[in-house]
């Protein structure tokens, strides 16, 4: 039996001819019948009670809102990964060449080193390159006032993207796009722009690699947008902006990997809403090979000609198909290259991860990895329903492998997959086309954009990271606006359900600037962790280090300890604890730990370093060059360990290697003014002068505003009875640092040489008052006294 093909019109093509028929004589502004058109379809705005406010009214409610959740964190401190990205990052100075950040990861580090992390965000790190050089050094103020209106700028930028998922994409005879759905669009870019999760993009400066991602992420989007708008040709789509989009789909993942997920995206809004596309129909036609999926040309009456050259969305159907796979083509294409570009200039190999970073990845069972990788999704999906518990950190313990079916945890995971297959199925099984378009669109902004950090295509360097649902929150706030349009669809009062929707807004705003609060120092920062991952040793170890740095040594050691308790195997607060240890004098313990250290990770340079010097301090000798060498043998270029065993050598009156080892350290590092230093006192402690007045002059050349040096070449100088230079040198030393008792105290002692004797008697007296305890300056006052009474007697004779 002869199949027949039945010509079917799109129900909403076919309303809007019925409209225009309707309102030929009394309409002829083609927006009126447009906007009846909008009218006839679903539209979410119908079904909410929420404020209506004008585009540019909406926008600016956005900005105040977004602003006003994360302005508090504007004078925060460089906190975190802040300090490995920016301040240890020599790819910001300016005597790094531009062109090392195109071979540079994030953090500074060559792509071809095996430690690399493979981050590769050249533009990022170029922002944060202007933002140095426009501050004349690392001040925190202009760097986190970047952060917020980056930030403020894509909330204002999600209006008009939430306006096309949510309404249409729809334009004018002259070209402007249509808002269809002005509430809801201004209700989901509040939740965006106020969504507590979006802290640490915002107040943490390494964030902005998620908000430059962002802002080029949607900028794309609302490019592609821009192709399907009238022009000269009538109904030919302009290439020209599809490849605008590719290029800032480039520009967004040149920011941070996640950028590329937007042309996938825009694939998706292509085939949902500019081609209309039945995913279900479309896949049962394919299996049944159903014929009347050929191309059918519908021919418009003379009337409709101008009305058919602006509604790209109900355009002829063979040429949409047709326009698709072009545009797909362009997008896969642009994509690839793309992709293959960054794999060049990258290399093959994985980054390097430990257990610890990301422990379900090393798990060996792939059920455990599998329902591992699973729990971490839902509760990804639960710090976007409920951001209250917020971390800056969720790895080390903080989520304890799941790895039985008995775990209570398993709960959320079928939670997860129960919501997630319940909106699946409605996305693709629903008769209602404009539900199946907004779920759809909701759970590809959700999935899509997540999909580089799920660990499914690659490991990595996390468990959870607040940071990479700033792009999948678009999805949530899809999701959530639909929900509520559906409530206040069934609720009698409606008013009640937005009172709620607006308390919850407010909750949201609370908490941002709460957390933003707390992303203003280290010290609140890793305090707020400790009540939401108490199982976190990475918690416990950074308020350590945050306490040692600022003295308090005590309580660093019972927070090292408690991160050791909780990881055996933490490597890093075993190294800090070893150090602390050892300056106390508490040299048993300290080689323990250290050499534990290094028993569990041979190539921890620093650990090998910190073992010499404790080794060092026993007068095992022999055992500490050993751990020196090694640590070299594992860092290359480690110009602190260079000096600490230049130190060695010294003890063990092995001068010529000392002063290798001294001269390797300011190779490597031309400001290590410590080993300048060391340098220039063994030469003058040996008699060799003119040797340490040469390299004291070589040493202020590169650093001329240390005071140390000035010191240790002003001692050279007036031994070498230069005391006007001598002098100029102690003066400027003494300026730099006016408190220093020896400074002043060797200063005297030329003086007291130069025959200048009441200068000699001021600065001993000045040095006594800083340090009566002072070596050997006390002794030379009692002779300059004595030798003054003696000129006394003599002129009063």
């Amino acid at each position: 039996m002869k199949r027949t093909n039945k010509v079917r019109l799109i129900e909403p093509f076919y309303s809007f001819l019925m409209i225009c028929n309707q309102h030929n004589a009394e309409a002829p502004n083609l927006e009126q019948a447009l906007h009846r058109m909008a009218q006839t379809e679903p539209n979410l705005d119908h079904d909410i009670s929420w404020l209506l406010l004008p585009s540019y009214w909406a926008k600016m409610v956005v900005a105040l809102i977004s602003f006003l959740c994360f302005a508090n964190s504007y004078d925060g401190d460089f906190v975190f990964d802040d300090s490995e990205a920016i301040i240890n990052n020599k790819d910001l100075r300016a005597e790094t060449p531009l062109g090392d950040l195109w071979h540079h990861d994030f953090w500074g580090s060559k792509l071809s080193s095996n430690t690399s992390h493979k981050s590769y965000r050249p533009l990022t790190v170029l922002t944060f390159r202007i933002n140095y050089l426009f501050a004349g050094g690392f001040y925190p103020v202009g760097f986190h006032v970047i952060n917020i209106i980056l930030h403020c700028t894509i909330s204002v930028l999600m209006v008009d993207v939430f306006s096309i998922l949510l309404g249409g994409l729809q334009f004018t005879s002259k070209g402007r796009r249509l808002n269809l759905a002005p509430k809801t669009s201004l209700l989901a870019a509040l939740l965006f722009a106020a969504h507590p999760v979006h802290t640490e993009c915002v107040a943490g400066i390494v964030g902005r690699a998620d908000l430059l991602c962002a802002l080029f992420f949607l900028l794309s989007f609302l490019g592609y947008c821009k192709a399907f708008k009238e022009n000269k040709e009538g109904h030919n789509f302009s290439v020209f902006w599809v490849l605008v989009s590719v290029i800032l789909g480039a520009i967004a993942m040149l920011c941070k990997e996640q950028g590329i997920t937007i042309l996938g995206l825009n694939a998706v809004f292509d085939a949902l809403v500019i081609n209309k596309l039945n995913l279900l129909e479309l896949i049962q036609k394919l299996l049944h090979k159903d014929k009347s999926l050929e191309v059918i040309v519908i021919s418009m009456p003379a009337p409709m000609e101008d009305i058919e050259l602006i509604m790209y969305n109900y355009q002829n159907t063979g040429l949409l198909r047709k326009g698709l796979l072009l545009r797909i083509t362009l997008l896969m294409s642009g994509g690839a290259s793309i992709l293959y570009i960054r794999w060049r200039i990258m290399g093959t190999g994985p980054p390097a991860f430990t257990e610890v970073d990301n422990p379900a990845s090393f798990a060996d069972s792939l059920f455990v990895r599998a329902i591992n990788y699973n729990y971490y999704y839902s509760l990804n999906a639960w710090l976007l329903l409920c951001p209250w518990w917020l971390c800056f950190d969720w790895s080390m313990g903080c989520i304890p492998l799941i790895k039985s079916v008995s775990d209570w945890r398993i709960i959320a995971l079928a939670a997860l997959w129960f919501c997630l297959i319940g909106l699946i199925c409605q996305a693709l099984c629903s008769e209602d086309s404009h539900k199946r378009r907004i779920l759809t669109l909701g759970l590809g902004f959700l999935i899509i954009p997540f999909l580089p950090a799920s660990n499914l295509f690659f490991r990595v360097g996390f468990v959870i990271a607040e940071r990479v649902i700033y792009l999948p929150s678009i999805g949530y706030c899809i999701l959530f606006t639909y929900g509520f349009s559906l409530l206040s669809k069934q609720a009698k009062k409606k008013k009640i359900l937005a009172v709620a929707v607006l308390g919850i807004l407010l909750i949201n705003v609370m908490r941002c600037a709460l957390r933003s609060s707390q992303w203003r120092s280290e010290e609140q920062l890793f305090r707020s962790a400790l009540s939401v991952c108490p199982l976190n040793a990475k918690v416990h170890y950074n308020v350590g280090k945050n306490l040692a740095d600022k003295g308090n040594q005590s309580a660093a050691i019972k927070y090292y300890r408690e991160a050791v308790r909780l990881n055996p195997k933490y490597v890093h607060a075993m190294n800090n604890l070893g150090n602390i240890l050892k300056e106390r004098n508490e040299l048993q313990e300290a080689e323990e730990l250290l050499s534990l250290a290094v028993q569990i990770q041979p190539d921890f340079a620093a650990a090998w370093m910190n073992l010499g010097i404790v080794q060092n301090s026993l007068r095992r000798f022999e055992e500490a060059e050993q751990s020196y060498w090694t640590a070299i043998k594992h860092r290359k270029k480690y110009p602190d360990c260079y000096y600490n065993l230049g130190r060695l050598y010294a003890d063990l009156n092995r001068h010529i290697d000392a002063l290798n080892a001294w001269r390797n350290a300011t190779v490597l590092k031309p400001e290590h003014s410590l080993a300048w230093n060391n340098m220039i006192i063994l030469l003058d402690n040996t008699g060799n002068l003119a040797q340490a007045e040469a390299v004291g002059r070589e040493a202020l050349e590169l650093i001329p505003n240390d005071h140390s040096l000035m010191f240790s070449l002003a001692n050279v100088l007036g031994k070498s009875q230069k005391y006007k230079e001598s002098e100029a040198l102690f003066l400027k030393a003494i300026k730099a640092n006016p408190n220093a008792a020896s400074y002043h105290g060797n200063l005297a002692v030329l003086y007291h040489r130069w025959g200048n004797l009441d200068l000699a008697k001021k600065h001993y007296e000045v040095s006594l008052k800083l340090d009566p305890m002072a070596p050997g300056t006390k002794e030379n006052y009692n002779l300059l006294r004595r030798r003054l009474e003696q000129l006394q007697k003599k002129g009063g004779a």
